[in-house]
């Protein structure tokens, strides 16, 4: 019974592990944030981004969304200059699963079971958001979000927008 306490831990870390994103961000103390109303996008810096022209579209539309969210403008004079960076890695997990059964203590030539591994690959994409006092040129916050990327098109769109929102959640930060 232990064991099956055990493994259902396992796979129930693993999965949530899987499904969640890793965010955090960083900003300029000496900011004013509730001066900042419109924006837009800084086109130098998302052309640099090392992604599809598709995948660039998905996030500029989860930002436009959460930016209109938070009561911001799309403007031809704005405020801040919202930039991305992305990068990739592949992760490649192996796991081992030598359940059995046996015998006593120690080694045992009567010994049997279900020696296997598993080999799973997943890519982890870590988008950064950049945003820029217009005026000043300066960058005032920065966002950071890590999670496993889906390869299935019509789940993309929806993976975006939940790494936007909860990059952006950190936005405005929490002065204290």
């Amino acid at each position: 019974m232990k064991f099956y306490s055990l493994l259902s831990l396992i796979l129930i870390i693993t999965l949530s592990s899987c499904s969640s994103v890793r965010v955090a961000s960083d900003y300029d103390k000496q900011a004013n944030f509730n001066t900042y109303k419109s924006y837009a996008f800084f086109k130098p810096g998302i052309d640099k981004a090392e992604i599809s022209d598709l995948d660039k579209k998905r996030i500029l539309r989860a930002i436009e969304a959460d930016m209109a969210a938070k009561g911001f403008t799309k403007s031809e004079k704005p405020d801040l200059l919202v930039s991305i960076f992305t990068k990739t890695k592949e992760n490649i997990n192996i796991y081992q699963n030598n359940f059995g059964f046996g015998y006593g203590w120690g080694w045992n030539p009567w010994f049997w079971g279900a020696g296997q591994n598993t080999v799973s690959r997943t890519t982890e994409g870590t988008l950064y958001i950049d945003l820029i006092d217009a005026s000043k040129k300066e960058l005032i916050w920065q966002g950071m979000g890590t999670a496993a990327l889906t390869k299935k098109v019509d789940k993309k769109q929806q993976n975006m927008n939940k790494i936007v929102t909860e990059i952006l959640e950190k936005y405005p930060p929490e002065i204290k």
